[in-house]
């Protein structure tokens, strides 16, 4: 795969050992849903850290002083459902008062290409930096209707967070929306016949919620 700017593969023995887990056959929903959240916070520290901040007066126990902060309704995240939805608990963990919206995407099975069905967002989310979160990277199809979405509701501050991603659905997504920075932990090898990520992890969304 060609290298993009935007495009951030994060590196990280922490990640890795928890990847290996979350691909197992063995790992049970419990499991599986608290090692999605966990990821999402090291991948939420990454994509956090060119926030804007403004400074505030903090008065400690000892003297007043300046401190940067993150000014309130600047950030919302918006899960592609609905495998998107398990990440929303880990963004929440380090920032807690994250708006959030839902995009509804579902693939057609036949094309491949991503169909809406659903969206709801933020009101003023055209003034924040939307984050879009969705563990499985494959096509690039969904995530790149849901920024097209995102885009014709005016928002123009965007990033994309996946936990599990193929070459083909970064590069499409990169090359679609080359102003988008893309935050992946981990890239993997392919895209099968079907379209699903290898060696992956099967259906996120029927491992996250236990429906199959």
């Amino acid at each position: 795969m060609k290298k993009f700017d935007n495009v951030t593969i994060l590196d990280h023995p922490l990640i890795s050992h928890k990847i290996a887990i979350l691909r197992s056959v063995e790992t049970r929903t419990k499991d599986f849903r608290e090692l999605v959240e966990e990821i999402t916070m090291l991948l939420t520290y990454e994509a956090f850290k060119d926030l804007p901040t403004h400074e505030v007066d903090v008065v400690t126990p000892l003297v007043k002083c300046k401190q940067k902060m993150i000014p309130e309704n600047s950030v919302a995240v918006i899960p592609v459902l609905r495998a998107g939805l398990g990440m929303v608990p880990g963004v929440h963990t380090l920032f807690p008062t994250a708006k959030v919206g839902h995009i509804g995407m579902y693939r057609d099975e036949q094309t491949l290409e991503p169909q809406e069905y659903y969206c709801k967002l933020p009101e003023g989310v055209e003034k924040m930096r939307a984050i879009v979160l969705d563990p499985m990277l494959a096509t690039g199809g969904s995530a790149a209707a849901a920024i097209d979405l995102l885009k014709s509701k005016g928002c123009k501050d965007i990033r994309q967070m996946s936990i599990i991603a193929a070459p083909e659905g970064v590069e499409r997504l990169a090359t679609a929306h080359p102003d988008v920075k893309i935050f992946v932990a981990v890239l993997d090898e392919k895209l099968n016949e079907n379209g699903y990520i290898l060696p992956g992890l099967g259906d996120a969304g029927d491992r996250l919620f236990g429906t199959k």
